[in-house]
C-alpha cells in the first residue's frame, strides 16, 4: 500500500518520539495500530459481502430465460376443489383389474 523504507520509518519514529515523548508514544502507536486493524477488518468484511452478493446473482440466469422443459406446477383453483372420491376409487380398481 505505502512504500515506506526502513530509513523513512526510522525518521517518522524519531520525530514522533521528539514530539510526543517517550511516555505517550507507545499509547499513540497502540491507538494507531488499533485504528488500522479496524479499517482492515471493515474493508475485508465489505469486500466479502460484495463478493457474496456478486456470487449470488448468476448473470446467465438473468440473461437467459428458463428452459421450457422445466415446468413449475403452481397450485391453482382446481387444486382447491373437492375431488370425487368415488370416481378415483373406480379408476384405481379398474387399474388393479387390468394388471395381470
Amino acid at each position: 500500500m505505502f512504500d515506506v523504507s526502513f530509513w523513512e520509518l526510522a525518521i517518522i519514529l524519531v520525530v514522533g518520539l521528539l514530539v510526543l515523548g517517550p511516555e505517550r508514544l507507545p499509547a499513540v502507536a497502540r491507538q494507531l495500530g488499533s485504528w488500522a486493524g479496524k479499517a482492515r477488518r471493515m474493508a475485508r468484511v465489505l469486500t466479502t459481502q460484495i463478493q457474496d452478493e456478486m456470487n449470488a446473482v448468476d448473470p446467465r440466469r438473468i440473461m437467459d430465460p428458463p428452459p421450457a422443459t422445466t415446468a413449475y406446477n403452481r397450485p391453482g383453483v382446481d387444486d382447491l376443489k373437492p375431488r370425487d372420491v368415488a370416481s378415483e376409487e373406480a379408476a384405481q380398481a379398474a387399474a388393479r383389474d387390468a394388471q395381470p
